[in-house]
């Protein structure tokens, strides 16, 4: 916390903030805050001006877990993952025989990029990430079929950056951008 030449509280710094949303993401994957809460205290975190301001939003929630690598591999069969769920920063799903889907849409993301490494032989893979999110795609070999991603015509800042990397045997990697629900539009 920094004071002004007048002994009022400095501005509130962008890392601040962006640890006050990771932490309210944490807390609502955990199951510790309701969806109608979580969005209540995102709007207070968004508005706060001063540390000072902050400090009652993140109240009574756990601290912020370090950010992490994972692992996900199959020898055969399915690898799903989809709701509320923890995306470590860099993340290697392998799998030898069977499809991968990984739904983000609803996930919360150890930091502001994620990277997916995909090692997989036979069979496919359909990743679906946030409306938000800028997907690349650069680091993807494919053996067997093209990569299907259609990128969004435009997408608001501040979304994930989910970058692609590794190889996709005999299978086809797809892409997509999360759908809106009923009811709901862009803004």
């Amino acid at each position: 916390m920094s004071l002004t030449s007048d002994g009022s509280v400095g501005a509130l710094s962008e890392e601040a903030r962006d640890g006050a949303v990771r932490r309210l993401q944490e807390a609502y994957a955990a199951g510790v805050l309701t969806y109608e809460e979580m969005d209540r205290r995102l709007g207070r975190a968004l508005e706060a001006r001063t540390p000072g301001e902050l400090e009652p939003v993140v109240a009574g929630l756990p601290e912020e877990a370090p950010p992490s690598t994972g692992v996900i591999v199959a020898a055969g069969g399915r690898i799903t993952r989809r709701g509320a769920w923890r995306v470590p920063r860099f993340l290697k799903v392998g799998s030898a025989l069977g499809r991968v889907r990984l739904d983000l849409s609803r996930a919360v993301f150890d930091g502001p990029e994620v990277e997916i490494a995909l090692e997989l032989g036979t069979g496919g893979a359909r990743i679906v990430v946030p409306r938000d999110a800028v997907v690349e795609l650069e680091g993807v070999t494919t053996g067997w079929k093209d990569l299907r991603y259609r990128p969004r015509r435009s997408s608001r800042p501040g979304g994930p950056v989910v970058r692609i990397t590794g190889t996709v045997g005999f299978g086809r990697l797809r892409v997509r951008h999360a759908w809106f629900r009923r009811g709901e539009r862009e803004r």
